[in-house]
């Protein structure tokens, strides 16, 4: 995997030029620093999504039910959807529905304010309006007062008893991004409660998480008025459901 990613680096960082500097990223991956914060960036969907800030890393299973969520905004919204990329880390999923559905307003809500320049620099570098989007610092939706048509979440959802983490994630990617409390579902049960009032009749919720949680996500979804389906990603593993407002 090292010779993998030292010839990914040498080709997209340094266009096959192998300089002080490249070595030097060398001596970063071989002590275990991710690709992705080595280069600076990651493709994501049709997106350029850079990672400045060092937030979490977008993986192809988000990619995966964002396509979906896409399909979906494009089958059922408003010819304007309103959609807000919740624990927004780098952008990327409001980025990529942005650049999609180019008629939609698309607002970021993220708790760590490092990570809101990087948003910004994502939404420039994709070539989406700044005035279509707002970057809002906000711990869920302590700071939200609107009401959106999709709502869509990577929430830090891993077990921390569980912990499927590997160690150059755990030493490097953000653990506020991560870590869901306990059975890693905290953070995912405040969404499942909140998000009612922050759509629109008939909205969407679309929370990505480990497939264990499948099954509490069903019953607390239930009682907050939606119903709930849960979908495999690409490796036939449960990762995401999705809540639609009753």
């Amino acid at each position: 995997m090292k010779s993998q990613d030292e010839e990914w680096l040498l080709k997209e960082k340094y266009h096959g030029e192998k300089c002080e500097a490249f070595f030097a990223d060398c001596e970063r991956l071989a002590g275990g620093e991710p690709l992705g914060y080595v280069i600076g960036q990651v493709p994501f969907l049709d997106c350029v999504i850079h990672l400045d800030s060092k937030p979490l890393i977008p993986r192809v299973e988000t990619e995966f039910w964002v396509e979906k969520a896409i399909e979906e905004i494009r089958r059922v919204a408003p010819a304007a959807p309103r959609v807000l990329d919740l624990c927004a880390g780098s952008g990327c999923v409001g980025v990529a529905v942005g650049k999609a559905v180019p008629m939609a307003g698309v607002d970021f809500a993220e708790i760590d304010a490092r990570h809101l320049p990087t948003i910004q620099k994502n939404l420039s570098a994709n070539h989406l309006d700044s005035h279509q989007h707002q970057i809002i610092q906000s711990d869920l939706f302590q700071n939200i007062p609107d009401k959106y048509n999709f709502i869509l979440s990577n929430p830090p959802y891993i077990d921390p008893i569980l912990d499927r983490t590997e160690t150059s994630v755990k030493s490097h990617e953000p653990h506020l991004a991560l870590y869901g409390g306990q059975h890693g579902l905290d953070i995912i049960k405040s969404i499942i409660a909140e998000a009612p009032t922050h759509l629109l009749p008939h909205g969407q919720l679309w929370l990505e998480h480990e497939p264990e949680q499948s099954p509490v996500i069903q019953t607390i979804g239930q009682q907050h008025g939606f119903k709930v389906n849960t979908h495999q990603d690409q490796y036939q593993v449960e990762r995401y459901s999705v809540l639609v407002l009753q």
